[in-house]
């Protein structure tokens, strides 16, 4: 559709392939040098060790994931929403896309979903740690908190293990904030994180790529808005349901992925 109504001069077009093929050779140049691994690694250690000491954390995210249509069009579904943590067991989350309105709350005892488009919702009886609710809704009930990784209590050893090559490719800007940005590999995935310089190192950006996935797509989040400590605003981790709002079982619940239903999954 784009080359049918869009016409593009061909100087242009020849301009941008130029531009295309620079960026390249400098990529290929900058890969072909070892970069300071050890820094990578000691920094990702930082983080964790910064994240984990945390006791209250709120960020505002924005997140894209991309999917891959049967004629091999890469899209990105585009959430925002807001996160509240406190350690051990307390988290409070949103999520608005195109598709879905959730809030979910977790108080230590009970999961609760809101899906306030659907004026549907669902508990869990899930009594545990972050950590410990992150794995059961990933594996039990399929529904992933965004940005998962990078809340559990020790980022470094669920991440790092499983790494088979580490970049350091120097520094970005994400949002304002000067960070260091690495990329790891592991057999799966890569990922790309850019850790926030400073006394303060929270992950600005993470990116998720599935290279064995045609046209190699990718999970994006992107965190700010970042407050520790007593810059939190008090939580009462509950959910005030609306009124006629119906009871679903987690299974049932529609809408709360940020794929959505009708996005139907290849088989």
């Amino acid at each position: 559709m784009l080359e049918e109504n869009i016409e593009i001069p061909k100087t242009t077009k020849i301009r941008i392939v130029s531009l295309a093929v620079a960026a390249l050779a400098g990529l290929a140049i900058s890969s072909t040098a070892h970069g300071d691994e050890a820094f990578a690694k000691n920094r990702l250690k930082a983080m964790s060790d910064y994240m984990a000491a945390q006791k209250a954390i709120y960020f505002d995210y924005d997140s894209t994931l991309e999917v891959v249509s049967s004629d091999n069009q890469k899209v990105g579904l585009a959430s925002s929403g807001k996160m509240t943590l406190n350690r051990p067991d307390k988290i409070h989350g949103t999520r608005t896309g195109g598709f879905a309105d959730i809030e979910f709350t977790f108080d230590g005892k009970t999961l609760t979903f809101l899906g306030k488009n659907a004026n549907a919702y669902a508990q869990v009886d899930a009594p545990g740690t972050i950590d410990h609710l992150i794995d059961d809704l990933r594996d039990k009930y399929h529904r992933p908190v965004p940005g998962a990784d990078l809340l559990l209590s020790n980022i470094y050893d669920q991440l790092e293990p499983e790494v088979k090559n580490t970049k350091d490719l120097g520094a970005g800007v994400i949002g304002g904030v000067e960070c260091d940005h690495f990329a790891f590999r592991t057999s799966d995935v890569d990922w790309q994180i850019w850790i926030a310089q400073g006394d303060r190192p929270y992950p600005c950006r993470y990116v998720i790529t599935s290279p064995k996935v045609a046209a190699a797509p990718q999970y994006t989040i992107d965190i700010r808005s970042w407050k520790t400590g007593s810059d939190v605003a008090a939580d009462s981790f509950s959910l005030q349901l609306p009124t006629g709002a119906k009871k679903l079982s987690p299974e049932d619940v529609p809408e709360f992925d940020e794929l959505p239903s009708i996005f139907a999954l290849k088989q």
